[in-house]
């Protein structure tokens, strides 16, 4: 008899989990089949400390050849589903097409940046959803305070020294905290090298968020915390605030304050990967609609989690699970168990998650985190808050530990690599301007779950 075939569609935390949940426990008993445009999962809650220069790139790039066993990788983009058939369609990086019949099918194609309909944001902001936006974002703060050193014009200097973040939530509060870091060091590097740079051009770094509060979907305490710090550190926090406008010099707030600025980061939050509304079923604000078990009504064969799935909330009828990676990630190994017992091994179970906490890292020795409810901050919070990174991490652990403690004893290394160019991370990845790049930023199939950490 012929092995049932498996596809998991996306790599991100909730694909990841349940290919090696599967992998484990088939063990070759089912053909197991990845498809993911890259070859790596990415542990995005540690993106910000790549941008930032504390750690390299494949510090947080797991190979998924080298830590899924019994698992064939598929390189490729999916660009549609066949329900009725039960097959997939997709797209190499060499542009060749492909399909994948399946007996299961898993669906954690993920998310994508949240567009708003501002004026000039989708040609001039930039987002931070993968490794190429943050390779992108380390070279252009390093490039822009190198250009301010040797800039004649005070406002022109300035401009380039002021970096805007809107969106407070995980990803954007860490850009922030980090990114004030590392500028400063590079600021004091060009000072002591004597390359101009003026004593009081002192970069500048903005968060702006329509919320009252930093950290909204978080303790209040936590969010007192991150707020503080970023004070301390002389991050410009505004709440209640957005901006209505952008240009090529700058930003135009909510209350008509004009930002001189060559940088803006778009941190709001994503939405569903577009491919979803390809399927034809029902939807929730983008997502596909599952039950508590994670099957798409309909087609039991199908299941999906991750971004991309409106997962019901047991702890909170009527609700549903955030975008986040602790979700994503739990949400994957249930999936992987649900297909197992529906071929015959395990009996399958509903989704049911128990926070246990959060952590967010803001740089130094600073952090923000409540694991069991209690509520931490400063070294002994990034202590914590380092130690579950470890953990949930699924391979590059010792280099990462070693990068961390390189960065603390060494300056950061302010060197550009020149590898992305700024046509190539568009803020809309639906853009014309993706075609003009081979493998460019992907769409279908890579699920990578918010960046918030939970423990």
């Amino acid at each position: 008899m012929s092995r049932s075939r498996i596809v998991i569609v996306g790599a991100g935390f909730a694909g990841y989990q349940a290919a090696r949940t599967l992998s484990r426990r088939f063990r070759g008993a089912a053909e197991i089949v990845l498809v993911n445009p890259n070859d790596y999962f990415l542990y995005l809650p540690l993106l910000p400390e790549v941008a930032a220069g504390v750690l390299e790139p494949r510090r947080v790039s797991v190979s998924l050849a080298g830590t899924l066993r019994n698992t064939r990788l598929v390189l490729g983009e999916v660009s549609g589903v066949d329900l009725d058939g039960r097959k997939i369609t997709y797209t190499d990086p060499e542009g060749r097409d492909g399909e994948l019949e399946y007996d299961r099918l898993v669906l954690t194609v993920g998310s994508v940046n949240k567009l708003l309909p501002i004026p000039g944001v989708a040609e001039h902001a930039h987002g931070f959803r993968g490794m190429p936006e943050a390779l992108y974002l380390r070279d252009h703060v390093t490039r822009q305070v190198a250009l301010a050193a040797n800039e004649s014009d005070p406002a022109e200097a300035d401009a380039r020294c002021t970096f805007v973040v809107v969106g407070a939530g995980y990803t954007g509060t860490e850009v922030a905290a980090h990114g004030k870091l590392f500028t400063d060091s590079l600021a004091k590097q060009h000072r002591r090298a004597g390359n101009g740079l003026r004593d009081d051009a002192r970069p500048r770094w903005m968060l702006l968020d329509i919320a009252p509060r930093v950290l909204p979907e978080l303790d209040r305490r936590l969010s007192k915390t991150a707020h503080r710090v970023l004070r301390r550190r002389g991050v410009d926090v505004r709440t209640e605030m957005s901006v209505k406008e952008a240009t090529k010099e700058g930003v135009l707030l909510d209350d008509g304050e004009f930002i001189r600025t060559r940088s803006l980061i778009w941190c709001v939050g994503v939405r569903p990967d577009p491919v979803v509304e390809q399927l034809g079923l029902a939807t929730e604000r983008g997502r596909l609609l599952v039950d508590e078990y994670l099957e798409v009504p309909g087609h039991p064969e199908v299941l999906a989690c991750g971004d991309a799935a409106a997962v019901p909330d047991l702890t909170r009828p009527g609700e549903f699970t955030p975008m986040t990676a602790q979700h994503a990630s739990r949400q994957g190994k249930v999936a992987a168990d649900n297909v197992a017992a529906s071929l015959g091994r395990g009996k399958r179970r509903p989704y049911k998650h128990h926070d246990l906490g959060f952590t967010v890292d803001l740089g130094g020795i600073q952090a923000a985190a409540n694991p069991l409810h209690i509520p931490l901050s400063g070294p002994l919070a990034s202590v914590v808050t380092r130690g579950y990174h470890l953990a949930a991490m699924p391979g590059n652990r010792v280099r990462v530990a070693a990068d961390w403690l390189l960065d603390a004893v060494l300056p950061r290394q302010a060197a550009q690599l020149g590898l992305v160019r700024s046509w190539s991370v568009p803020l809309d990845t639906a853009s014309p301007e993706v075609a003009r790049v081979p493998g460019g930023p992907a769409r279908a199939g890579a699920e990578q779950g918010g960046s918030g950490a939970g423990t």
